[in-house]
């Protein structure tokens, strides 16, 4: 209640204002000179209102109660945090992490080619950092970058428009995450004896897409539907066939398969998207909660989810598959007594018992599909 009120107290005029820059914003990060003065970004609507809007958005911002640990996840509602490096960390958005792991699980167990010896163990464990703390972190960070100046006036309080973290160090930050995950796919071919770079190639290919997804003039992120199909892939299918092309060969039943998983991507933003409805349509993001209404995108939220499932199924019979076909259909059932038990009545109040209870047996469903294509 207390960030709608804040929103309320902020004129469209304002909000507008924000919009306008942050779309004609510099679509290309400039690597920081160190002679550079430390700024701090504390970035508001225009320097005319600045003072005034923070002021208020302040004084109604939600309570910062949670955990001492909530803020290095990526929480909401967590404790502010002041400790830099913690911060940093805080960019990166932790929680964000563990589907980019669980990508590079599946696509080691669809190339048929993972061994438990130690290093089979350690290339997974590189590309895994590379795929989460550093790709991730840099996608992550690239976001709070750019949408600071929205940030600045419905969430002033998060790090960069509330000037806990210095100008020159997010983009440093920005930089070192890109070029640490771009090296770490370099060496992961050569360690795995490619004679082409295909783990750096995907590793490009991703880090493009987080760009085109948050950055000007494209930002897919603000197309409801591409955006959200983009997230999907970039989170469920580059880790997969990065992980796959490391161990063995990525196939076309991989590249399809890992595909109609990311139309889940759409069901994954949209229970995001409503927790943000208010935030959205105060800025003028046109997600599909703000365009079409709550009630329309939590059924296209679970559609989403249960389609690109039913369809990786069909897809497994169709290619002479049937048992597992028919475990992935068994680990749908869960999902959707799920989605009418928690999401489909409150997805705002129930949004963690439904993602606690469902994701579980999504996940398991991806592993099973990796089996199948590695036999």
């Amino acid at each position: 209640m207390a960030s709608i009120l804040c929103m309320a107290s902020v004129s469209p005029q304002k909000l507008s204002s924000a919009i306008s820059r942050q779309v004609h914003t510099r679509a290309f990060l400039v690597p920081p000179s160190f002679s550079f003065p430390r700024r701090r970004l504390t970035i508001t609507a225009a320097e005319s209102d600045a003072n005034e809007v923070k002021s208020q958005l302040r004084e109604k911002a939600p309570a910062r109660t949670g955990s001492s640990s909530d803020p290095l996840f990526g929480n909401k509602g967590a404790t502010q945090e002041t400790d830099k490096w913690k911060i940093r960390l805080q960019l990166t958005k932790p929680v964000s992490w563990p589907i980019l792991v669980w990508g590079v699980v599946c696509g080691a167990a669809a190339s048929g080619q993972f061994n438990w010896n130690l290093e089979d163990v350690a290339k997974s464990f590189v590309c895994m950092v590379m795929s989460g703390p550093f790709l991730t972190g840099y996608t992550q960070t690239l976001n709070d970058w750019y949408d600071r100046e929205i940030d600045a006036i419905i969430e002033p309080y998060r790090p960069i428009p509330s000037g806990a973290i210095y100008e020159n160090e997010v983009i440093t930050q920005i930089w070192v995450l890109l070029t640490g995950g771009l090296a770490l796919a370099g060496i992961l071919d050569v360690w795995a004896g490619h004679n082409s770079p295909i783990v750096f190639c995907l590793a490009v290919s991703g880090s493009l897409l987080s760009s085109i997804y948050s950055a000007p003039p494209l930002k897919l992120k603000l197309n409801g539907w591409i955006g959200n199909f983009a997230l999907g892939a970039r989170y469920i299918s580059l880790p997969w066939w990065t992980s796959q092309a490391l161990f063995g060969t990525l196939t076309l039943n991989a590249v399809i398969i890992t595909l109609l998983y990311s139309i889940s991507g759409l069901g994954i933003a949209i229970i995001e998207d409503i927790k943000r409805i208010e935030r959205d349509t105060a800025v003028g993001l046109q997600s599909l909660p703000v365009a079409l209404g709550t009630e329309t995108a939590k059924w296209i939220c679970v559609s989403a989810t249960d389609i690109a499932q039913l369809s990786v199924a069909g897809y497994l019979l169709w290619i002479s598959k049937p048992y597992y076909a028919l475990a992935l259909l068994a680990l749908i059932i869960p999902q959707i007594y799920f989605q009418f038990q928690y999401f489909l009545k409150d997805p705002v109040k129930y949004d963690v018992d439904y993602q606690t209870s469902a994701v579980p047996f999504f996940a398991l469903g991806l592993l099973v599909t990796a089996f199948a294509t590695s036999h």
